[in-house]
This record gives structure tokens, sequence and C-alpha cells, in this order.
């Protein structure tokens, strides 16, 4: 499967993307318990004064750039760091998604997680959506995407850096998964390759998921 970006999101985002397989998805794995409760505290501990600085201050502008505004349609990444600010736990998914959730609060980059099962044809592109674009939220109504950054199959939109579908989320059946960090195009290639690399070892270490493949665009 090839990931693609348009070329008129090229001067605004850059991704990283992961293939995972072979992974044992939990409702709750234990050992993840402490380390995210670790997570938790250091990210309230990081900034007492609650200001947003580096990534996601960037994360902010890369939505302005296509006209969104950050306080009204926030990041994921800022989402789960304003909740753990207030004092309250990472939420708890599945193995898998609290991955992911660890990761975007430590990195603060939002990230995409898809189950490959439901994900459709041999491309998957990173594009604004269409006019009048929209795709059934995880637990919420129709996100709609129109002129939002989003990634896409041959179906159509199915996730974007605020909140995904619901026809690709990643379950307890999930075995192959595709995970896309949405990075502002500002954003150092190492840094964006630590991400994908620290992500990749924690989903082999708590899910048994094998690296099929990476990439950055």
């Amino acid at each position: 499967m090839r990931f693609l970006l348009a070329p008129d999101l090229a001067p605004v985002v850059s991704a990283g993307v992961l293939w995972l397989d072979g992974a044992t998805v939990v409702e709750r794995e234990p050992r993840l318990d402490p380390v995210l409760a670790a997570a938790a505290a250091g990210a309230r501990a990081a900034d007492a004064s609650g200001s947003l600085r580096g990534p996601a201050e960037a994360t902010r502008a890369m939505y302005k750039q296509v006209g969104l505004d950050p306080t009204k349609t926030r990041p994921s990444s800022e989402a789960l760091l304003r909740r753990v600010r207030k004092g309250d736990a990472l939420p708890r998914i599945n193995s898998m998604v609290d991955v992911c959730n660890w990761c975007s609060l430590e990195f603060q980059l939002p990230y995409g997680l898809y189950d490959l099962a439901h994900v459709e044809g041999e491309e998957v592109e990173m594009r604004r959506g269409r006019e009048g674009e929209s795709y059934a939220g995880i637990r919420k109504d129709d996100v709609h995407v129109g002129g939002r950054i989003c990634v896409a199959d041959v179906r159509g939109a199915f996730g974007n850096p605020t909140s995904d579908s619901a026809r690709t989320m990643v379950t307890t059946a999930t075995t192959s998964a595709l995970v896309v960090v949405f990075a502002p195009r500002s954003t150092d290639r190492w840094q964006l390759s630590t991400a994908i690399e620290v992500t990749a070892q924690r989903m082999t270490e708590f899910t048994g998921a094998r690296e099929t493949a990476r990439a950055m665009v």
C-alpha cells in the first residue's frame, strides 16, 4: 500500500507513517498503567503555566493554514494535553489506541490510527477534504472534512488530525494497522523520525505488532 501526500498540502503538513501487522489488541494492558500515569504527570509538570510551546504551537499554525480555528477545532494532541493538565488521566480505549495516545501526548503531534482490514484499495492519500465530504466519527456525529487535512482511501476520507472514523477504528479484533503522524511541515525530520521509531518500539512491546514498513512524506 502506498501513502501519498497531495501537492497542495506539501507546504503545510508532512506525515510519518507506520504499517503494523501481527498485533494482539486487548481492552486493558496492565503494563501500560505506570507508563501512562508517568506520561500524564510529566506533561503536567513540563509547563505549569499551561501555555503551548514548540510542536503544539506549530500544529495550531498548521490548522490556521488550512482555514481552521484551532481553539474551536482542536488537534487531538492538544486535546489530550489539556485533558491531563486538568488532572484527568489519559483515556483508556484499548492497548493499541492507548500507545498512540501516549506517543501523541509525548511528542505533541496529532496521531491517526486505522485498522488496515477496513482501509480499501492500494493507496492512502493525505489531502484536503472535498466539498461536503464527511464520515461517521468514533462515538461522535458526522465529522465534516471539506477543505480540511484528511486521509482517504478509494471509499473516501476516514481520518483527520482531530478525529477519526468509525469505519476504520481499531478494536480488539484488529491485527494490522496504519499509524499516521500529522506533523506540521516545520517539524524537524529528526523529531518526526524519532516519533515514528518510538511508536514502533512501543507498539511491539505492548501489542506484539511487528513493523512491516514505514515512510516519511
